[in-house]
C-alpha cells in the first residue's frame, strides 16, 4: 500500500469517527446550525476553572496573603479574567473560529504559528502539570505508585477528549455537583470548628513574610489565562454573544473564584503552621483524613473527575491549536500529545508549579491583549494580509519584556497586568496609521 493509499484509508477513518463524535471545525468557522445552547457551552466552561487546582491556589494565596488580602486578589483578578476572556470569547462567537484561525489574522498566515503553537505546547504542559498532581494526590492518600496512577489517570483524560466538545460537556456535569457539593461542605464543616471571624482575621501562616498583592493577582490571573486567551475554541460554539458572555461569567468569576474560596476558607480554619496545598493539606486530603471509608471511595472518584475535567480541556486546547497547524485532526493530535503529556507528567513535573503561573503571566497576556486592540480597534475588514505581521510581534515581545522587568525590579506589581497593559499600549501606538486610514475608509463610505 502507498502512502497517498495509507493517507486517503485515514482520511476515510477520521470522517467516520467525526460521522459518529460529531466534527470539530478545526480548519474552517463553526456554522450557525452545528452551535450549541448557552446551557451547552457553560457547562463546558464551568467544569474547567471548578476544580481542586483552583482551591489549592487559593490555598496558597491564603496561606501567603492572609485572607481578607487573599479574597480582594480573588476577586479582582476574576473580575479582569472576565473582562479579557469575555471579550476574546465574544470574537469567536460572532466569527466561529478558534483561535488559531482568529490568529491567523492578528500574527499573519504564517505568524500564528509563532502565538498559536507555543499557546498549545504551554497548555499541553498545563496537561502534563494536572496529570502529575492527579497522580500525586492519589499515591500520598492511598499509597497506590505515582507512575502507575499517573498512566492511567492520562489515559482516561485522553479518552475525554477524545469525545470531543461533547465529552468536555458531560464530564463538566458530573465534575461540578460534586465540587459543589464537597467543596461547600469541607469549607462549612471546618470553618465552623473556628468560627467565621477567625477565618476572615486569619493573617497567614507568616504574617511577616506577607505575599505582596501584585503576586497574589498574577496566580489568580495566570491560572487560566492560556486557556483563556483560547477561549474561542470553546466560545466559537455559543449561539450569540449573550449565551458567550453567559458561558464565560459561568467560569469567571463563579466557578473560579468558588473553588479557589473552598481552599482559602479551609486554609484560614486550619491555621497549619506550613500547610502543603500540594501534600495532605488540601480538600481533598481533608476529605480523606476523616478515615471514613465511604467518603474515601468518593474522594477517590472525586479527583480523578475534577481533575479529569481541567486535564481533558486543556489537551482539547492543545490539539485544536496543533491540529491547526499540522493540517491534521484534533482527535489524532489528542493522541499523539496526550503520550507526550503523560511521559512529561511522570517526571514530576507538577513540582514546578509556582514558577509555571510566573512564565505564564509574562508569556501570554500580551497576546490576548493584541487579538483584542486589533480585532476590535485597529484593522476593518479582519483579513489575513500578511504572512507575518511584524507589528502584533514587536509589541509582544514589549509587552512580556516588560513583566520580565516588572518581575525582577518591582515584585509588588502584577506581571500578568502588566504584560496585558503594555503590550496593549505598544500595539496601539503601534498601529496609529492604521486606525486612522480605517477611520477615514469608513468616513467615506458613509
Amino acid at each position: 500500500m502507498t502512502a497517498r493509499d495509507n493517507s486517503k484509508a485515514l482520511d476515510e477513518l477520521e470522517g467516520q469517527v467525526d460521522d459518529v463524535l460529531g466534527s470539530e471545525y478545526e480548519h474552517e468557522p463553526v456554522p450557525l446550525q452545528a452551535r450549541h445552547s448557552t446551557f451547552s457551552v457553560s457547562t463546558v466552561w464551568i467544569g474547567f476553572p471548578m476544580i481542586l487546582t483552583s482551591a489549592m491556589t487559593g490555598s496558597l494565596m491564603v496561606a501567603g496573603m492572609g485572607f481578607e488580602k487573599a479574597l480582594w486578589a480573588m476577586v479582582i483578578g476574576n473580575a479582569m479574567m472576565f473582562a479579557y476572556v469575555g471579550a476574546l470569547g465574544v470574537l469567536g462567537t460572532r466569527t466561529g473560529m478558534n483561535f488559531a484561525l482568529l490568529a491567523t489574522l492578528v500574527f499573519g498566515r504564517k505568524g500564528y504559528v509563532i502565538a498559536s503553537g507555543l499557546l498549545s505546547t504551554l497548555l499541553l504542559g498545563w496537561f502534563a502539570v494536572q496529570t502529575g498532581i492527579t497522580g500525586n494526590l492519589i499515591h500520598t492518600a492511598y499509597g497506590v505508585s505515582y507512575l502507575l496512577m499517573t498512566i492511567v489517570a492520562g489515559v482516561i483524560y485522553l479518552g475525554i477528549t477524545f469525545v470531543g466538545i461533547r465529552g468536555l460537556h458531560w464530564i463538566g456535569l458530573i465534575s461540578v455537583p460534586l465540587f459543589v457539593v464537597l467543596g461547600t461542605w469541607v469549607a462549612y464543616d471546618s470553618a465552623s470548628q473556628v468560627g467565621w471571624s477567625a477565618v476572615y482575621s486569619y493573617a497567614g501562616a507568616n504574617p511577616e513574610l506577607s505575599m505582596a498583592f501584585g503576586i497574589g493577582l498574577t496566580m489568580v490571573i495566570a491560572l487560566f489565562i492560556d486557556a483563556g486567551t483560547v477561549t474561542a475554541d470553546f466560545n466559537r460554539w455559543a449561539k450569540d454573544t449573550k449565551g458567550s458572555l453567559i458561558a464565560t461569567f459561568s467560569a469567571f468569576p463563579f466557578a473560579n473564584l468558588y473553588g479557589m474560596l473552598v481552599g482559602g476558607i479551609m486554609t484560614a480554619a486550619l491555621a497549619l503552621p506550613d500547610p502543603q496545598p500540594f501534600g495532605s493539606d488540601n480538600m481533598f486530603g481533608y476529605l480523606v483524613n476523616l478515615n471514613l471509608p465511604w467518603l474515601s471511595v468518593i474522594a477517590f472518584a472525586f479527583v480523578l473527575c475534577n481533575l479529569g475535567s481541567v486535564c481533558a480541556h486543556c489537551l482539547y486546547n492543545s490539539a485544536v491549536g496543533w491540529s491547526r497547524i499540522a493540517k491534521s485532526r484534533m482527535r489524532v493530535m489528542a493522541v499523539i500529545l496526550a503520550v507526550f503529556g503523560i511521559a512529561i507528567a511522570a517526571t514530576n513535573v507538577w513540582a514546578m508549579f509556582v514558577p509555571w503561573l510566573s512564565l505564564l503571566g509574562i508569556l501570554v497576556p500580551p497576546i490576548g491583549a493584541i487579538m483584542i486592540v486589533d480585532l476590535y480597534f485597529t484593522r476593518t475588514p479582519r483579513v489575513a494580509d500578511y504572512a507575518w505581521r511584524g507589528k502584533s510581534f514587536a509589541a509582544w515581545i514589549i509587552g512580556s519584556l516588560a513583566a520580565f522587568l516588572v518581575e525582577g525590579m518591582f515584585p509588588g506589581l502584577s506581571t500578568a497586568v502588566s504584560a496585558f497593559v503594555i503590550g496593549a499600549l505598544a500595539y496601539w501606538a503601534l498601529t496609529g496609521e492604521e486606525r486612522r486610514a480605517n477611520a477615514e475608509l469608513r468616513y467615506r463610505a458613509s
